[in-house]
């Protein structure tokens, strides 16, 4: 047999249970931590901790003089790295699924042709997909991709394996460009998003080379109540 998990690692699975139950929706304030270390014949010092590490998780938000409440934890990913957003669902325990509106050979316009570094009118790969948690949209990718470094990728079955998991088997990733802004969309891609046409959402613009070729440009646009990005830079000051 095992060793038993420890005292506040116990407690932060029972906040969790109740939290992925729905028990505790987003908003509702928790036991206070004298509460919690009474229920579990534990020191406040360890209800405390166990508290502590899922508001850093992002789970829980303290509110000085109130109390310690659920989050609204919406989907979230790094502005730094570039990861496959069904794995990033997945790891959260949601459903991932998506819909694929556009897998297609097209010419390149201006923008496009100058955004992946081609001429203009250049044939270039396209695909349009909006990605679902637990059914909900998230994302809408609209990427360009050249064909000459990734010359499969339109034979990809996009229902079961994302752009991005095809771009970094054919090409590992070496840089990364990010541009971000605040938008609003129009009707259309609202529609595609199932929000509301008056809801700013997040737009990111992202480049991706391997080595000293530029592989694919792609427009990612996220509600901007359901989506958030994070940014980590760990600094060697020694």
């Amino acid at each position: 047999m095992g060793s038993p998990l420890p005292l506040y690692l116990q407690i932060q699975q029972h906040l969790l249970e109740r939290i992925h139950t729905g028990d505790w929706p987003a908003h509702h304030q928790i036991p206070p931590e004298e509460q919690l270390a009474r229920d579990f014949g534990v020191s406040r010092m360890t209800a405390n901790k166990a508290i502590r590490d899922l508001v850093q998780q992002g789970y829980l938000t303290r509110q000085p003089g109130l109390g310690t409440f659920v989050t609204d934890r919406k989907a979230e990913s790094s502005l730094v790295e570039v990861h496959n957003i069904a794995e990033e669902v997945r790891g959260r325990g949601h459903a991932y699924s998506n819909d694929v509106q556009r897998a297609e050979s097209i010419a390149a316009d201006d923008e496009v042709a100058l955004r992946l570094g081609v001429r203009l009118g250049t044939r270039v790969f396209h695909t349009r997909i909006v990605h679902r948690e637990n059914g909900v949209p998230i994302q809408l990718e609209d990427r360009f991709v050249n064909p000459r470094w990734v010359p499969g990728y339109l034979e990809t079955d996009f229902s079961r394996h994302t752009p991005n998991e095809i771009l970094v088997a054919a090409c590992p990733i070496t840089d990364i460009e990010h541009v971000v802004e605040a938008i609003l969309v129009d009707a259309a891609t609202a529609a595609c998003l199932e929000s509301d046409h008056a809801q700013p959402c997040l737009s990111m613009t992202r480049r991706t080379w391997s080595g000293e070729h530029l592989i694919s440009y792609a427009r990612l646009i996220h509600p901007g109540d359901r989506y958030k990005l994070r940014s980590s830079v760990h600094r060697n000051n020694g």
